[in-house]
């Protein structure tokens, strides 16, 4: 009798989880039973393994346009069809896209439509006035909460350990590797993958970068977010006061790129720090300041004395943060398609 109540409790439960996936899976052309028990199988024993969250709300105000959906190959794929395939293979199987609500008929079109046949895919939507109870949209504000925040909105979608990227940044397949298997075998891990600085920048403008400080073992003890960082005739430095004045950086010092490995227990983390930060940032920026995930990580080192591996990978990292950088990285694209690293068309229908 109690093993028919647990299983009975188990279904019910798995179904009330999965329902949203349940529906757009019917909506999908998964009309008969049989299909439809079989989606809902597999997303019970698919709830613990590490999800992939795409963060894909910004604005590309630099950029000049939604670069998250720029066509970059040869057959029209993006920058984050290249992610999702380094995932994919890497063994991630959902994928969890946070956009601006009035971006979803653009962005299904664009991206999710073709991924379905893939990958599962799901949204998460980041609005401005989603704020803790207490806290109101300051007028005028137009600039999204930042990284933090955007997986704060992707909290009730996130069942299990989770990745997180940008999606207008190109990783290579290796930091997918290493992220998956960390997190399959130990889903408590924090982790982040690490990119010289020299290889990050961009000769078109400044970039925004996270400053690590990793120790000899190979932990994580400090990241600094700089969001004012160019390259220039005397090297790499970063500004306080929009490009007056300039304070050197090493090139070969890790930055955090925006690629994390982290267990669900950093959601209630996040959580709790973002109410500290409103409390600062509404006083100081409030049209300006970010939530950001190195903040989160740093406050967890600092209060908690949390463990975060660094793990770096010899790809090469590429993105495009000013117009004028797309040139780059569609050549870098089709070269690396030449090698045979992705197939040409990317997804094979």
């Amino acid at each position: 009798m109690k093993r028919g109540r647990f299983f009975r409790g188990f279904f019910q439960n798995s179904l009330q989880n999965n329902r949203d996936d349940i529906d757009k899976t019917r909506r999908n052309g998964y009309t008969g039973k049989s299909e439809f028990f079989i989606k809902l199988i597999q997303g019970v024993f698919r709830m613990n393994k590490p999800v992939l969250v795409v963060l894909a709300a910004g604005m590309g105000s630099r950029y000049g346009g939604l670069k998250q959906i720029d066509p970059m190959g040869k057959n029209g794929e993006k920058i984050l069809d290249y992610s999702v395939y380094d995932a994919k293979r890497a063994g991630f199987e959902t994928v969890v896209f946070v956009i601006k609500p009035e971006m979803e008929q653009e962005f299904e079109e664009a991206v999710g439509k073709h991924l379905r046949k893939h990958i599962e895919v799901k949204y998460a939507f980041q609005s401005l006035d989603k704020l803790p109870e207490g806290f109101s949209l300051p007028e005028g504000r137009t600039k999204p909460w930042g990284t933090g925040h955007a997986v704060l909105c992707a909290a009730d979608v996130i069942d299990a350990p989770f990745a997180v990227i940008n999606a207008d940044d190109y990783y290579g397949p290796k930091g997918y590797q290493l992220l998956f298997d960390l997190l399959s075998k130990d889903g408590e891990s924090c982790a982040m993958v690490a990119y010289p600085l020299c290889s990050t920048v961009t000769e078109n403008g400044h970039v925004s970068r996270g400053i690590c400080e990793v120790s000899e073992d190979g932990y994580l003890q400090t990241v600094t977010e700089r969001t004012w960082i160019e390259s220039g005739k005397d090297g790499i430095g970063y500004s306080e006061d929009e490009g007056k004045t300039f304070t050197a950086l090493d090139p070969q010092v890790p930055v955090s790129m925006n690629f994390w490995g982290f267990p669900q227990s950093v959601l209630k983390q996040a959580k709790e720090g973002f109410p500290l930060f409103l409390e600062k940032a509404l006083k100081e920026n409030p049209m300006k300041a970010e939530y950001f995930l190195p903040s989160i990580v740093s406050r967890m080192i600092e209060k908690d004395g949390a463990k975060v591996h660094v793990l770096k990978s010899s790809d090469r990292w590429y993105g495009v943060t000013y117009q004028e950088d797309k040139e780059t990285v569609v050549k870098a694209f089709e070269q690396m398609t030449k090698e045979g690293l992705y197939p040409q068309p990317l997804w094979q229908e």
